[in-house]
């Protein structure tokens, strides 16, 4: 379960505004790229809290609400299709998570960024970090920012299956699965699709 080592760490280093940041929906072939960036108190407990893939959808959506509840500075952004098919999903996660951060207030000074990547081949994390190879299993402050990006996410996939109801967003989240590929099949690419994504389906549909 996420502790508080990290953050301690980083405090002890002398930083005193960490933020964890955090991105969902990297891998999906429709839909934004999320991030969020969230700073904690550090007498704070989150009961059940843990990377939001390991969670319900209830115990996500209610650890939503105790979070931004109880956060000292939150943000989310998001980086669209049309840039994802851009820059490449590497420098999107990037730009979605340095986005979060820059919207933070008061600013960060110090950020936990999931994983062990903090920049692509045009955007980087530009304020002091460090990365943090399964981070929202190990720092309370990436889990929580796990947390509110998927939360973030699914709750536009679901206005998306709204807008767009015969790709059936809200039962994929815009993934690459079975139904997905049959809906794509049967009425072809959405305005929220990544059209870089798709090159495989495409060529298979080509012949």
């Amino acid at each position: 379960m996420p502790t508080w080592e990290i953050e301690d760490k980083a405090r002890l280093a002398g930083h005193q505004w960490i933020c964890g940041c955090d991105e969902a929906g990297a891998g999906p072939l429709a839909g934004p790229v999320y991030a969020a960036a969230v700073v904690l108190p550090r007498d704070t407990s989150f009961p059940g809290l843990d990377d939001s893939k390991k969670l319900t959808v209830k115990r996500r959506e209610t650890l939503y609400d105790e979070i931004i509840a109880k956060a000292l500075a939150w943000a989310v952004a998001a980086v669209g299709p049309e840039e994802i098919d851009e820059i490449d999903i590497l420098n999107a996660r990037m730009l979605a998570m340095e986005r979060a951060i820059g919207q933070l207030d008061p600013a960060a000074d110090y950020a936990l960024v999931d994983g062990n990547r903090d920049h692509g081949s045009q955007v980087a994390i530009t304020i002091p970090h460090e990365t943090v190879v399964k981070g929202d299993s190990r720092s309370v402050s990436v889990a929580a920012a796990s947390v509110l990006a998927k939360v973030s996410r699914d709750r536009y996939m679901e206005e998306m299956a709204a807008q767009y109801p015969q790709y059936r967003f809200e039962k994929h989240k815009g993934y690459g699965t079975k139904l997905h590929y049959q809906m794509l099949d049967t009425y072809g690419p959405s305005p929220i699709h990544r059209r870089s994504f798709l090159a495989k389906w495409e060529a298979k549909r080509r012949g």
